[in-house]
């Protein structure tokens, strides 16, 4: 049975994707004009503007995800609003940092370069949040292990005979209280992921020009949207728009 999280999240989150993919085709609008090497200076304005619109979504996505999960954290392990390929390429709830560095260095290749210094600190950047990766990769299993020790497990056994009284209502009362500590570590674990999510897209996006923006941006979202096509399209689901089908412009 479906949680009220559950629920909530899944209409949320159709709704949040959806202006995504909006947000998307506005990106790869630019990026497009930057290609065919047409002037940007009168569009500088706008690129600021689509990438703090871009920033901003993206926010408001881990604000919604934290509020929900301070009432019930266990949805978003396993999440119902995803398709089973996604679920498959989660990193603790989300993406892994490190695949966005590898994706910068793929643009840094093909799309723009980027200077010596910039590369330079992209990598100290990435050797910091891989740290920070590792420390929460090491929480998790700290959580991992606590919920198979032998407290644990005793207390599972003995709170299977809390219906018939005795030591066995205690140990009930008593493995709520574990659980609940497991509970709580889950959620510390989720929103520590987030953080070095969202401080890796900060670093990056503080390193790049506006420009370098539009098109780090547009190629992450997009990965993103190709990622639930390829899902969707696993699991017969229904359609979901290409990324070369073109909506109308708006200004």
């Amino acid at each position: 049975m479906k949680s009220q999280v559950q629920d909530r999240f899944h209409d949320f989150y159709h709704t949040w994707f959806c202006k995504l993919e909006e947000i998307l085709h506005h990106l790869l609008q630019l990026s497009t004009l930057r290609t065919q090497m047409l002037p940007l200076k009168e569009h500088d304005v706008n690129v600021q503007h689509l990438v703090n619109t871009a920033t901003t979504h993206i926010k408001q996505y881990y604000t919604v995800k934290w509020a929900e999960a301070r009432e019930d954290v266990l949805p978003f392990f396993a999440p119902t609003w995803l398709t089973p390929l996604e679920n498959a390429s989660s990193w603790i709830t989300g993406w892994k940092p490190s695949m966005v560095f590898r994706l910068v260095r793929s643009l840094a290749t093909a799309s723009f370069g980027m200077s010596e210094e910039q590369a330079r600190k992209i990598e100290e950047l990435r050797m910091r949040m891989r740290m920070e990766e590792e420390k929460v990769e090491r929480e998790m299993e700290r959580l991992q292990v606590a919920m198979a020790d032998h407290k644990m497990v005793e207390l599972a056994k003995l709170s299977s005979r809390a219906e018939g009284g005795g030591p066995g209502v205690a140990a009930g009362r008593e493995g709520e209280v574990a659980v609940k500590g497991v509970l709580d570590g889950l959620e510390r674990a989720m929103k520590g992921a987030d953080c070095v999510r969202l401080k890796t897209l900060k670093g990056v996006l503080d390193l790049l020009t506006p420009l370098q923006c539009v098109e780090f941006l547009a190629a992450v979202l997009a990965l993103q949207l190709r990622l639930r096509q390829w899902g969707k399209k696993e699991t017969g689901m229904l359609h979901v728009p290409r990324l070369n089908e073109r909506r109308p412009v708006t200004n």
